[in-house]
Formats: structure tokens, C-alpha cells, sequence
């Protein structure tokens, strides 16, 4: 994760919400609006307070601005609307903190044995903000050259006295020392819960690996930063959100004490960006024995957004729920596999229920195409159709099937996709799949001709919140190998950004207050050096944000080079 500047964090500490009638008019650069299907500039914008006042000829604008108006000159940079952040995970980025981040390493792990190594360097360095405990993010079993799980034993050999605790990259599973598994209370008599798995080695001890809902009992044991450490991370997860342009967090699995937290008097005093909140569907029942909670609506700039609910696990941790088998087996090496439902069909059918009958919003992870197919089941039974306006959104809906399209279509779901599996595990999901089935992956192309309203997101920390690298991976499509997973799929410029912008606005139901730069809505802004619409596709990526400018008010900017 990109650390805060010095200056970022001045400007976030500056970022006061604006004086009612304060005008600024931003010219001389290129103003993408994303209003409509076909790419719209304007010479100019008027703010006035924190919403847009006019978007048109800089002759006008100026009018409209009067002559006291701050003037911001743009030199050249296009600006766009902020960033929406379809699917993430902020409270991760509040806990990342004093961890170990192999994602960030100059030489990340080749093999177990450089894993291994790592760990002990960052155990001898001392920063570990959680007491003892060695916390390793971004742990992807897949880079390394073995291919296989790192073991408890393994893990043990580096330090024995102390928890160690790896992360999946997917966020769906957990590899512990013996010391972890001891303070969580876990052992060999513990049982396996519906939908977890927790493999074992050949003399039938616990490996460490605990995947999909068994890595839960591990989480609920995990030592907790303070209420000082909670705010001051806070401020760092918001400006990194910042640097990449985004005005709009979501996180994407909030549990009852990030609820609590995120929705204190003293955490929306510092929130400056919209947060939405997706409450897991674990804390359904307490969530709904409160009278009088409301979905959809602001406090200060957070919100409960709706309801998610997790039906498989993650593809590349061979988790995902399949209707054909993977190639290479289940996580244990056992055939034959196709993954398996972390919820029964009928328990998300009756919890789903409860959801949509308290008007809330349904989000639903599913990734493998027999997960979706439940997911397709479970809005049909609650007799959803796109008429209806609910708007549920299948989060990464990634291993979809052509002949689930219309079905979406007819139910109106919002497909949450997730292009950078092209680039980070396509070529893994090809040991796995045949090759006509990883180039359906993410159908953004597909879901726009049937008629859907995509969005695309980064899933951090699954993958990194950087903006310009997710427009690259839905217009390019290819792996590091080179291989290009479904040219057919690729999207151009201004289809990426709208799904980046209007997409994920629409999902949100947020689209008459974000997303497009009309008279109106907020003045959410990001600048970036170059056009994304007259940018070759190779140099996507290397667009730099130059600043992001949330109801306003300038909340980050570029570091001068």
C-alpha cells in the first residue's frame, strides 16, 4: 500500500468541509465528464459549496463564477470524475500496519525457503504493532516455485515461541505455527465448520492451512490495534485511497467492531472520504434486532451500503465453486474437486430473505460459475426482477458462463468484475481450466451487451487499489506470460472508466450524486497527467494522478518530481 505523504496529510488534515457559497472554476486542461455513452469534454467547471454549479464553454463558466472565484488551471491535465471503489476491503488497509507485506518486498519470496527468511528478518526487526504476534500479508502459495502451502511445521522452524500468521492473498484463508493455533485454540479435536476446510499431513496433524469459513476461528483470536492505533490508520487507509484518485471506499466485509468503529463520533470525524459499509451476513441477526437502522444513507461520510453474503472461496486458492472439476484438485491434492458452497443454498435463500424483506441491498460473492448459478437461484426465489429496481450485485461474478448473462439481465444484477485476474492468476487458473473458459473471465464486454451495468474493482488488498492499472488490465487482458485472456472481452478507454465512474455509482444507487461531472452532483475529482481516452493502451499504467479533489476540497496531490 502506497504510504501517505507529508503533504497528503497535511492537505487531509486541511480538507474542511467547504463554506456554502465558496466558488472555484477549473479550466485549461482537458474535462472529461463521463456524462452519457459516448466520451463528453467541456472547456470548464463552477463549484459552488461542495456540488458542481456548471459544466460547459470556459465563457460561461466564467460568468457563472463571477470574479471572485478561486481559479484552479488544470495545465494541461484531464480531469474526470473521482474514482468509485466498487469492491475493496478499507478496513485491510487500516490493519496493514507493522505487518509484513510481501507484496511490497524488493525480492518477493521465490520459494518457501526465501518465505521463510523473510519472516525471520521482520521478526528481528521488532515493528509489530500486535504484541507478538508476526502478521504476513499478501501470502500467495501459487509465486512461490513449490507451488504448495508453506506448513505449520515449517513456520515453526522460524520461530517456535511466537504466532505467525500468513494471510492469503484472496483474503480466504489462513497458514499458522503451532504458537498461532495454540492462542486461537485450535487443535486437532477442533471441528471442521460447514464450509471451512483445515488440511492435515500424512499423520493427520493440522498442516496450518485453514481456508474459506475455518480461518474465522483463527480471526476471532487475533490480537486487536488500540482505539490510537484504529484512528491513526485510518488517516493513512483514506489518503492511500486518495493517491489513487478514489473519493469513494467501499469495505467490502465489514465486521460488528469495524461497524462500531467506522460509525464512531471519533471515526467520522476524520473520515473525508464516502465509505460504504457492507456489513457480513455472520452479523445478520443482530443487525436486524436493531429497530430503526438505516441502509443507504449518509452520516457524516459513511454509510451502511447493504448486506454481504460469501457463497465459494477464491479461485486461485482452488476454493471457488465449480460445476466441472479443477485440474489439479482440491487444496488437500485430492480428485475429484469442483470446489465447494461456504453457505448452503437454502441457509442463503433464508438469510437473503430477511435482507430483501428489510429493503436492504444484496451483495453476493460468488466467483466459481456453480456459485453463481446459487446466486442466480437465491434472487429467483425471492422473485427479483430488474423492474423491481433492487439492484443486487454478484461481487466478482468471475468464472461466468455466457448463458448467465440473461439471467442477470432479467434479475437486475450489477456484475461486480475483477479484471486484474487477467493479469495476476489467469495464467493459474489455465493449470487449472480450459483455455475457452479463463477468456470468459470478468465478461465486462459480454455484460455491456446484455445489457448490464458493470463495474470493475480491485479487491485490495487482494490486488493493489491502483486506478490506471485496473483501465490497463480491462483493456489489455494479458498475463505476465503474455497470454491474453479473451481479446473478445478487452474494453476501450472511456468503457473502462465507466467502470470506474457511472458503473459503480449506479451500483451504489448513487448515480444522481457521483460519477459524472454534471451540475448538481458533488464536485468528486481526480487529475491525472494524461487522457486515458487519446492514451496507447501499453501506456495506461503510467498515468499518474496529479491530485484528488473530494466535495471540493483538495484532499491529495501529487508529490512536486
Amino acid at each position: 500500500m502506497r504510504r501517505p505523504t507529508a503533504l497528503a496529510a497535511l492537505l487531509l488534515a486541511l480538507a474542511t468541509p467547504a463554506a456554502a457559497q465558496e466558488t472555484t472554476l477549473y479550466h485549461g486542461g482537458t474535462i472529461v465528464t463521463m456524462d452519457g455513452n459516448t466520451p463528453q469534454t467541456v472547456e470548464a467547471v463552477v463549484t459552488e459549496g461542495e456540488r458542481i454549479a456548471f459544466a460547459g464553454s470556459e465563457k460561461e463558466a466564467r460568468k457563472v463564477a463571477g470574479g471572485k472565484a478561486a481559479v484552479h488551471d488544470l495545465k494541461g491535465a484531464t480531469m474526470l470524475p473521482g474514482f468509485i471503489d466498487a469492491h475493496s476491503h478499507f478496513t485491510v488497509a487500516t490493519q496493514m500496519a507493522g505487518g509484513l507485506d510481501l507484496r511490497a518486498a524488493a525480492a518477493p519470496p521465490a520459494d518457501i525457503p526465501d518465505l521463510q527468511a523473510a519472516i525471520r528478518t521482520h521478526i528481528a526487526a521488532g515493528a509489530m504493532p500486535l504484541g507478538q504476534w508476526a502478521i504476513v500479508w499478501q501470502y500467495d502459495q501459487e509465486a512461490l516455485a513449490e507451488k504448495r502451502h508453506i506448513t505449520r511445521a515449517e513456520l515453526d522452524a522460524v520461530a517456535a515461541d511466537r504466532p505467525i500468521l500468513l494471510l492469503h492473498v484472496s483474503l480466504h484463508g489462513v497458514v499458522a505455527n503451532s504458537a498461532a493455533l495454540a492462542a486461537a485454540g485450535i487443535d486437532e479435536a477442533t471441528p471442521v465448520p460447514p464450509g471451512g476446510i483445515m488440511p492435515r499431513d500424512e499423520a493427520g496433524k493440522l498442516n496450518g492451512v485453514l481456508l474459506e469459513k475455518a480461518m474465522f476461528l483463527m480471526l476471532a483470536k487475533m490480537p486487536q490495534p488500540t482505539a490510537e492505533q484504529k484512528l491513526a490508520a485510518l488517516d493513512a487507509a483514506q489518503i492511500a485511497y486518495f493517491a489513487e484518485g478514489y473519493t469513494h471506499a467501499q469495505d467490502g466485509a465489514t465486521l460488528a467492531p469495524d461497524i462500531a468503529f467506522l460509525t464512531s463520533d471519533a471515526a467520522r470525524k476524520r473520515l473525508k472520504i464516502d465509505l460504504a459499509l457492507l456489513p457480513f451476513s455472520t452479523g445478520l441477526d443482530a443487525l436486524l434486532a436493531q429497530p430503526g437502522l438505516k441502509f443507504g444513507t449518509y452520516t457524516d461520510h459513511v454509510k451502511l451500503q447493504g448486506i454481504k453474503f460469501v457463497l465459494d472461496g477464491s479461485v486461485q486458492a482452488r476454493t471457488g465453486y465449480f460445476t466441472r472439476d479443477y485440474a489439479r484438485g482440491s487444496p488437500e491434492g485430492t480428485h475429484p474437486w469442483h470446489g465447494q458452497p461456504v453457505l448452503s443454498e437454502a441457509d442463503f435463500i433464508a438469510q437473503a430473505k430477511k435482507v430483501h424483506d428489510s429493503g436492504w441491498q444484496l451483495f453476493v460473492h460468488a466467483n466459481g460459475d456453480a456459485a453463481i448459478d446459487m446466486a442466480i437461484r437465491g434472487f429467483d426465489a425471492l422473485g427479483i426482477k430488474a423492474a423491481d429496481d433492487r439492484r443486487p450485485v454478484v461481487i466478482h461474478s468471475q468464472f461466468q458462463r455466457r448463458d448467465q448473462l440473461p439471467a442477470y439481465a432479467r434479475i437486475g444484477v450489477g456484475p461486480a468484475y475483477f479484471s486484474n485476474h487477467a493479469w495476476y492468476w489467469a495464467d493459474v487458473h489455465r493449470t487449472n481450466f480450459p483455455a475457452e473458459v479463463v477468456d470468459f473471465i470478468s465478461p465486462l464486454r459480454s455484460a455491456r451487451a446484455a445489457g448490464l451495468i458493470p463495474s470493475n474493482h480491485s479487491d485490495f488488498s487482494v490486488t493493489p487499489l491502483d486506478t490506471r492499472f485496473m483501465l490497463w488490465t480491462s483493456m489489455a487482458r494479458v498475463s505476465p506470460t503474455g497470454v491474453v485472456s479473451g481479446a473478445g472481452e478487452r474494453l476501450n478507454a472511456y468503457e473502462a472508466l465507466q467502470a470506474l465512474t457511472t458503473g459503480p455509482a449506479w451500483q451504489a444507487f448513487e448515480e444522481d450524486r457521483k460519477g459524472r461531472i454534471k451540475p448538481g452532483l458533488l464536485a468528486d475529482f481526480v487529475i491525472l497527467d494524461k487522457n486515458p481516452l487519446t492514451t496507447p493502451v501499453e501506456q495506461i499504467r503510467n498515468i499518474r494522478v496529479v491530485a484528488t479533489i473530494k466535495e471540493a476540497k483538495m484532499v491529495w496531490q501529487a508529490p512536486l518530481r
